[in-house]
């Protein structure tokens, strides 16, 4: 596989140990800076240039888009993503979690929990925004506002009214919500890789400080989530398009409540906290994804030579989607669905003439070299250069 990754700071940690695990594995990586790269576009022919060079052909981008150049680095995502190339986060699923406004407005249509927020423009709607969400205190932030800056505690509505005046009198858009009493100083942050929580930590604010961000001072440490917690973060980040994300949930007495979806999570509070290779686990992630694209085949156990369980998923518009069992001539091939997953529901030994579902996952036993035969040949439009491809690691 080979791999860019897109980051302006390729001295991170995060970007560093994305790369090393990547190195590690045998990959092919090479971080790129996101806004040295050109976008042409012609008819049947979208391309990228990075420092004036044709690039070359990559399997996997695994975009790190800063706050400060979303609208650039989604739409350089997005011309890989016309490329045919895999992307670990999607550019609507970046541009989804990047406003908040927008990924609560997103989220407040499912049956997950978030704060209760509300959004005005006018001066008159600000009190009775206020009253709805709860009356004080309330907490306002800044829609765009990364890493605890922009948000702010107002402990009276006195203190609310003055700071969103003069919020608002400086162009800044805010969101109004409701203060949870019960986990004032601390949050958790839930690292989704695909489908499951890969970490977790509970982050704590210090002193008087009501924010829990590491950066502001938080100290972090590693918690075991309960399913609630950790159905609730990878249903959040799918529902607004992300497959790698960081989410950042409130510890209510009702139940989770979502605060934040973040598409570039980083991994150095984390992974100290967890003691876990959380960098190997999103790389892992990507080079399945380029190796499986329709069907995900994920080996659980190897049961004797040649033989094991494996978990398949089914895709929407793959081979199996809307195949009965028998259709799949899974047992012609030694395999056998020992479990069937669709949704919440378990179904044990499914009935062969059940139909298959997108978003099904079949726990099976059988040949591991038959359940890698399933898989069909990775499809890619190849362009035709214009230029001789030059890999932008190798130009200098």
């Amino acid at each position: 596989m080979k791999l860019a990754i897109l980051s302006r700071g390729p001295n991170s940690y995060s970007t560093r140990r994305l790369k090393q695990a990547a190195l590690d594995r045998g990959y092919n990586v090479k971080v790129l800076n996101t806004l040295k790269f050109a976008i042409d576009l012609e008819q049947g022919a979208p391309d990228l240039y990075y420092r004036q060079k044709s690039l070359s052909r990559y399997d996997a981008v695994l975009p790190r888009i800063g706050a400060s150049i979303t609208y650039y680095g989604t739409a350089v995502v997005r011309q890989f993503e016309e490329m045919d190339i895999f992307s670990a986060n999607t550019s609507h699923g970046i541009t989804n979690s990047r406003d908040k406004l927008r990924s609560l407005q997103i989220l407040s249509r499912h049956h997950i929990g978030i704060p209760r927020t509300t959004f005005v423009s006018d001066k008159k709607d600000v009190l009775p925004a206020i009253e709805r969400v709860g009356g004080a205190p309330v907490v306002i932030k800044l829609i765009e506002g990364t890493q605890g800056i922009g948000v702010l505690l107002a402990e009276t509505i006195k203190a609310a009214e003055s700071i969103i005046e003069l919020l608002q009198s400086q162009k800044q858009n805010v969101l109004i919500q409701k203060f949870v009493a019960e986990s004032r100083g601390k949050d958790i942050r839930a690292f989704v890789v695909g489908d499951r929580v890969v970490a977790a930590m509970r982050r704590v604010a210090q002193g008087q400080e009501f924010r829990s961000n590491v950066h502001r001072g938080g100290i972090a440490e590693a918690v075991e989530l309960s399913e609630e917690y950790r159905e609730t973060a990878v249903r959040a980040a799918q529902i607004l398009g992300l497959r790698i994300a960081g989410v950042d949930m409130l510890e209510s007495s009702s139940g989770p409540q979502i605060m934040e979806v973040n598409s570039s999570p980083g991994l150095e509070g984390i992974e100290k906290c967890t003691q876990l290779d959380i960098a190997g686990a999103v790389v892992e992630y990507i080079a399945a994804r380029v190796d499986f694209p329709d069907i995900d085949i994920r080996q659980r156990l190897t049961v004797s030579r040649g033989y094991g369980v494996s978990e398949i998923f089914i895709r929407a518009g793959s081979n199996f989607d809307g195949k009965t069992i028998t259709e799949t001539k899974l047992r012609e091939n030694d395999i056998n669905v020992l479990t069937l997953y669709r949704g919440t529901t378990v179904i044990p030994n499914p009935r062969t003439e059940r139909s298959l579902q997108a978003n099904d996952r079949l726990l099976c036993f059988g040949k591991l070299d038959a359940m890698r035969d399933l898989l069909p040949p990775k499809s890619r439009r190849r362009r035709q250069p214009k230029v001789k491809d030059l890999d932008p690691g190798e130009a200098a």
